[in-house]
């Protein structure tokens, strides 16, 4: 594989991917690649501990070799559309017979990239991926309704009768996870390595603070709290 040459071509907001890949070299060299880049990347060497780590927090995009230990990467997509129909995953494999690309295309594959394999076409595929999401979700970014309030992400807006509060980006994201899991903890480990790319005693600190904001935003409903969940991280309740 040749040295980084996209860091110019890609823009990325810290999209999270999640890397499935046994053969450590090939990934810790992706993992400096990607996040070179501008991605936020975690590495999974099997199918179950990336299927756990999915279900810690959703990814924007999954990279999944197709033979994996534990669990093979098809079997991983799979179980991934099962329980989050919005998964978006792209196979990486040495195989190239048009049967197993039929697989993943079938399987709901955004794309397949077959070993060995130029880093930059990986790159490009990937922003390619990122990119369709990206303007297929602008279209109908959904607005969530807590209370007498009404949250819409894409205008960064959090409406309370007449009255409009402009929310930064960080207030934004964060209260977009909330929402997301609206009713269950939403970790504040996981949470920080969403918003940041990565988990850091100072980044949770920070995280705490935006947390504090947003109480204030929402103090004039008393039906909806953002809760403490004691070392653990916050909840979302709306009565």
């Amino acid at each position: 594989m040749k040295t980084m040459s996209m860091n110019q071509s890609i823009t990325t907001a810290k999209h999270q991917l999640l890397l499935v890949e046994d053969d450590l070299n090939l990934g810790f060299l992706l993992v400096d690649y990607l996040e070179e880049a501008g991605y936020g990347v975690k590495l999974c060497r099997d199918g179950i501990s990336a299927l756990r780590k999915y279900e810690e927090h959703p990814y924007d995009l999954c990279i999944l070799d197709v033979m994996l230990p534990k669990m093979q990467g098809f079997e991983l997509a799979k179980r991934l559309r099962a329980s989050h129909p919005e998964a978006k995953f792209l196979f990486v494999t040495a195989k190239s017979m048009k049967a197993d690309k039929c697989i993943g295309y079938e399987l709901g594959a955004e794309d397949y990239i077959t070993k060995p394999f130029d880093e930059d076409e990986l790159g490009y595929k990937i922003k390619a991926i990122l990119r369709r999401t990206m303007e297929s979700s602008q279209k109908q970014i959904q607005v969530y309704s807590l209370g007498n309030y009404h949250f819409d992400p894409g205008k960064q807006e959090l409406v309370h009768g007449e009255n409009v509060i402009r929310l930064t980006e960080k207030e934004t994201a964060v209260l977009h996870l909330l929402c997301k899991c609206q009713g269950q903890i939403l970790k504040r480990d996981d949470a920080v390595e969403v918003i940041y790319g990565k988990r850091d005693y100072f980044l949770g600190r920070s995280f705490d603070v935006f947390i504090s904001r947003l109480r204030k935003h929402l103090k004039y409903d008393d039906r909806v709290r953002i809760e403490n969940v004691y070392r653990v991280g916050f909840i979302l309740n709306v009565e």
